[in-house]
């Protein structure tokens, strides 16, 4: 086996209710992280417990939930190491949300793996295109989605944190005209 087959484990992903044990631990470590980036590059410190409970009570993850929406879960190799959520906006339109790979599990395949996932149930979910945002600081992230055919637009909402938002077309209908 090659140093990078072994360094890309076996990854499976599927959805799973975001109130359960494993989903909840990584929508908090997502927050976690991207209120902790925040807080350093802006105020040069990390975020509080407080914070988190405030941020995880403002932006929830119920819809992330059938019919409307899922959250994917990835394991790699059995262990829980990331997670990606897709919520209709319309009947056209999927949003990606609390896209996130743990630290360890980072560079081995499985954001890649998740985005892919996501698209797939945004087609299941009857979108023709998928649309996200996120910030200039992440910039694993946007050159994530770069990689992956995701294109910068004009802003669809206004959240004051979401600074560069994206689309790409997904299902049939961008696939054929």
């Amino acid at each position: 086996m090659s140093d990078a087959a072994a360094l890309r484990p076996p990854w499976s992903v599927r959805a799973e209710p975001t109130g359960s044990p494993d989903a909840g631990a990584l929508l908090r470590e997502y927050y976690t992280e991207v209120a902790d980036r925040y807080f350093a590059l802006y105020e040069g410190r990390r975020s509080t417990p407080q914070e988190i409970e405030e941020g995880l009570a403002e932006y929830p993850s119920a819809d992330l939930a059938p019919p409307h929406g899922v959250l994917l879960v990835a394991r790699a190799g059995g262990v829980v190491a990331g997670c990606a959520g897709v919520r209709l906006l319309d009947a056209c339109t999927a949003e990606l949300k609390q896209m996130f790979v743990r630290g360890p599990w980072r560079g081995r395949g499985g954001a890649g793996r998740l985005l892919t996932a996501a698209e797939s149930a945004a087609v299941r979910l009857g979108a023709e295109r998928m649309r996200l945002d996120t910030r200039r600081d992440l910039v694993e992230a946007v050159g994530l989605y770069r990689r992956h055919g995701f294109a910068e637009i004009e802003p669809y909402h206004d959240d004051p944190y979401a600074e560069i938002f994206f689309e790409k077309p997904v299902g049939r209908r961008s696939a054929f005209g």
